[in-house]
C-alpha cells in the first residue's frame, strides 16, 4: 500500500484525539512530502543533522507540520535543533533542560519538552529511571526554568515480538503520567503521553497513550543504503 493508504488506514482505526507522529528516520524528503500530502500533521526525527537536511529540502512545506525530536539530543546539537523542532520528546534530566533553556533564551523561543522515561530500565536506552520520586523531582526542577515547558512524558518500552509483553510497561508509564498530572505544577501542562510504535501502538492506545510514533507501518521498510 502507499504512504497515503497506510496513514489513512491507521488514522481511521484510532480515536481522533490520538496524535500520530510519523517517525521519519532514514526517510527521504520525497517520502516525507508524500506523508504531509497524505494528511500527516507531525513529523519525528531522530537526528539533528538528518532533520536539518530534510527541513531544508522541503522548503515551505516543512512549515505545514509540527517537528518532534524523538532521538537522543546531544548538548552540542541543541543550537542547531532549536530552530527546527517544535517539541523535544527526549529530555532525561534537569541538566539537559537547563542546557536547552540557555540556548532557547538566546533566540527567545519557548520550547515544549517531554520527559523521557526508560520504563524498562534498559542499559541500551536513554531516559530517566522509572522511579516516581526521581521523575517528580526532575519535573519540579524543570518547572522553574523560563524557556522550557514540560508538556508530557515519552517512553519507548522494551522491544518485544508480542506487543502484549509491553503492556505492563505502558500501564506503569500511564500511572506515572497521571500522578504527575494530578500535581498541577506551575509551568507544567501534562497533556501528552507519547508511547507506542509500529508494533505496539494498539496496546499503547488501550493503555492511555495520546501520541504514537509510527515509522515502518506508514512508510514501509527502511532502506539504509
Amino acid at each position: 500500500m502507499s504512504i497515503k493508504e497506510n496513514y489513512e488506514k491507521i488514522r481511521n482505526e484510532i480515536p481522533d484525539h490520538i496524535t500520530i507522529v510519523a517517525a521519519a528516520k532514514a526517510r527521504t524528503a520525497e517520502e516525507i512530502e508524500k506523508a504531509i500530502d497524505s494528511g500527516v500533521t507531525d513529523i519525528g526525527e531522530n537526528y539533528v543533522r538528518e532533520a536539518e537536511k530534510i527541513f531544508q529540502d522541503l522548503g515551505e512545506k516543512a512549515k505545514l507540520v509540527k517537528w518532534h525530536m524523538i532521538g537522543y539530543l546531544q548538548t552540542n546539537k541543541i543550537n542547531k535543533a532549536l530552530p527546527i523542532f517544535d517539541v523535544i520528546q527526549t529530555v532525561e534530566s534537569a541538566e539537559k533542560a537547563r542546557a536547552i533553556n540557555k540556548r532557547a533564551a538566546h533566540i527567545n523561543k519557548e520550547i515544549p519538552v517531554y520527559i523521557e522515561v526508560n520504563i524498562g530500565s534498559e542499559l541500551s536506552k536513554s531516559g530517566i529511571k522509572p522511579e516516581y520520586k526521581l521523575i517528580e523531582k526532575v519535573i519540579r526542577e524543570i518547572s522553574k526554568i523560563e524557556y522550557v515547558r514540560v508538556e508530557g512524558i515519552m517512553t519507548m518500552g522494551p522491544f518485544a515480538g508480542n506487543p502484549e509483553d509491553v503492556r505492563p510497561y505502558f500501564r506503569k508509564t500511564k500511572e506515572i503520567f497521571d500522578k504527575i498530572k494530578a500535581l498541577n505544577l506551575n509551568n507544567v501542562n501534562m497533556n501528552t503521553l507519547s508511547m507506542g510504535m509500529s508494533n505496539s501502538y494498539k496496546v499503547a492506545v488501550e493503555e492511555g497513550s495520546t501520541m504514537i510514533r509510527l515509522g515502518t507501518i506508514i512508510f514501509g521498510e527502511r532502506n539504509y543504503t
